[in-house]
């Protein structure tokens, strides 16, 4: 199976922490040079420092405010003009979480730039590279709601369906070029986000944090949570050669939680 990665180019967004970081570690080890992106500029310092580097990569970072759609357009544009980029992960924090009935029209649009719009720009500016290339890959970390609605979460199950199927309309329009597009949809994972989750249905329901814990993976068939480096692994493997047959899927890293196929 051809997993490597050497000589490829990565840009993984969100890629501080949580599942971006854990992409970018797994694409890290395959081989490829990694362009972290995220707003904080000293973790970003910090963080690249951290990824493998044993296959002569050179591991760089860009600075940009997801909140700002003109400075990501902006940023990815320069760095385009003087490198290629054969794999893009997009990847950004999920909306706040709430029901669709009482979100104010703010927050579906809010979210949408931050989601979809950003995704856009992104994706615009890498595809000549990679059709020059012919080699492309474009990941989208969304979430199992694209399948099944999570209740509560009204304006990330809206925007996320819409990434989803952006994404799916892209897969048929570069998949003759080389290029794959496919969603990655995490289940319930050892996070900074996840630990937010259940502080907060700790906080809503009165039961302790454990208590809450116990039920979520209660309805986890692997009986656990995932870990970051299973979810980037699976990123990793649709980046790689061996993958090039796979094209415009949702693939859920879930333990076997969602109820549908």
């Amino acid at each position: 199976m051809n997993l490597d990665l050497t000589g490829k180019t990565a840009v993984v967004c969100g890629s501080t922490q949580g599942l971006g970081y854990a992409s970018a570690v797994e694409l890290a080890q395959l081989g490829c040079s990694v362009v972290l992106v995220a707003r904080n500029e000293e973790k970003l310092k910090e963080t690249v420092t951290r990824l493998d580097t044993t296959k002569g990569q050179k591991h760089r970072y860009l600075v940009a405010d997801f909140g700002d759609t003109v400075a990501v357009k902006t940023t990815i544009d320069d760095f385009v003009k003087s490198n290629t980029v054969h794999i893009l992960v997009n990847n950004t924090g999920g909306p706040a979480g709430g029901t669709a009935l009482h979100a104010k029209a703010a927050e579906f649009l809010s979210a949408f730039s931050n989601h979809l719009v950003n995704n856009q720009h992104l994706t615009q500016a890498v595809v000549p590279g990679m059709k020059a290339a012919g080699f492309g890959r474009i990941i989208n970390i969304i979430s199992t709601s694209v399948k099944s609605p999570i209740a509560g979460l009204g304006v990330s199950n809206t925007i996320r369906a819409a990434v989803a199927n952006w994404a799916k309309t892209l897969a048929t329009e570069l998949g003759p070029f080389g290029i794959t597009v496919n969603n990655v949809l995490p289940g319930f994972t050892k996070t900074v986000r996840a630990d937010y989750v259940i502080a907060s249905k700790a906080k809503a329901t009165g039961k302790t944090e454990e208590e809450v814990m116990k039920d979520l993976v209660s309805e986890i068939p692997a009986g656990r949570i995932g870990q970051p480096e299973e979810f980037g692994a699976a990123v990793a493997f649709l980046c790689s050669p061996a993958a090039a047959y796979i094209n415009g899927i949702n693939l859920p890293v879930d333990g076997g939680r969602l109820g549908c196929l």
